[in-house]
């Protein structure tokens, strides 16, 4: 009896091994695996490039570009070079990684780029370049923060800095800052603090494309932000929550006011009508 238990557990062992070593090489876990296989690695200046088998895109010296724009914006440095996968294999996309997404950024600063996004890149119908520095963003905070507090980091933020610094507003479905302007003036408004929680589907909104608008906002939240308060000020903000996880308490003390109080600012600011004139004389 004792034999035939240990067996039973000798046999679950193995078998739970090569369970985790396919889903490390082929699986879900694959951002986390130490050997991208099926992938051929490229190491430039600043980043590494890893292209599937199969995928014809070589313009690695272009990519490799896009880090110094990045840094320069979150006045922040790469701690290390941001690995970047493309893939060729749509089934192999998808069995690898944990998003459908043309492009995601992971906490440990992996970017991997879906096969479908270059194709769309190639047709014009997106920028690489937009959607790659925009990860790129993401990847940077990641890497200046830890674990806990990218779990803790508010995620709207996240994706407002990435839109904003990217100049992704008005381009590819994403409205530009008039457009979502005058979207909110019309009564739609997505409460920052609710994006990712089990709240987000009871909002509303009356908009063609709901995650892009939600995006154009966060991007203009953080426009105001700078325009109102200044890039200092903005900084200490964006680094702050690198280490102070109370969200709320560290905006006001930055600030001077609280969260809700400068949403409310933001959305006033929507019904001033030389707000639009201004923005597109500029």
């Amino acid at each position: 009896m004792v034999m035939n238990k240990r067996n039973i557990f000798i046999g679950l062992s193995i078998i739970t091994t090569i369970i985790f070593i396919y889903a490390l090489f082929y699986g879900k876990l694959f951002p986390f695996s130490p050997i991208a296989a099926g992938f051929e690695k490229h190491e430039l200046k600043n980043t590494i490039i890893y292209v599937q088998n199969g995928s014809n895109y070589n313009d690695y010296i272009e990519i490799d570009k896009y880090t110094e724009s990045v840094e320069s914006f979150h006045r922040l440095k790469f701690r290390s070079k941001p690995e970047i996968f493309i893939f060729s294999d749509k089934k192999s996309y998808l069995r690898r990684n944990v998003t459908r997404a043309r492009f995601y950024a992971y906490p440990n600063g992996r970017l991997v780029v879906a096969p479908w996004a270059v194709d769309e890149s190639e047709k014009g119908i997106i920028s690489l370049e937009i959607y790659i520095k925009h990860e790129l963003s993401h990847v940077l905070l990641y890497q200046n923060m830890s674990f806990v507090a990218a779990y803790y980091y508010p995620q709207w933020l996240m994706e407002g800095i990435a839109v904003y610094s990217t100049n992704q507003m008005g381009t590819s479905w994403y409205p530009d800052k008039i457009k979502t302007y005058e979207i909110i003036k019309n009564g739609n408004f997505f409460p920052p603090y609710l994006y990712k929680t089990n709240k987000e589907d009871s909002i509303k909104l009356n908009t063609e494309n709901r995650i892009a608008f939600m995006y154009s906002e966060f991007g203009c939240i953080v426009d105001f932000l700078i325009e109102k308060y200044g890039k200092d000020k903005f900084c200490e903000y964006m680094k702050g929550l690198f280490h102070n996880y109370d969200h709320d308490n560290l905006f006001k003390n930055i600030y001077n006011t609280d969260f809700e109080s400068f949403l409310n600012d933001f959305k006033e600011n929507t019904n001033q009508k030389n707000y639009f004139v201004q923005r597109k004389i500029k």
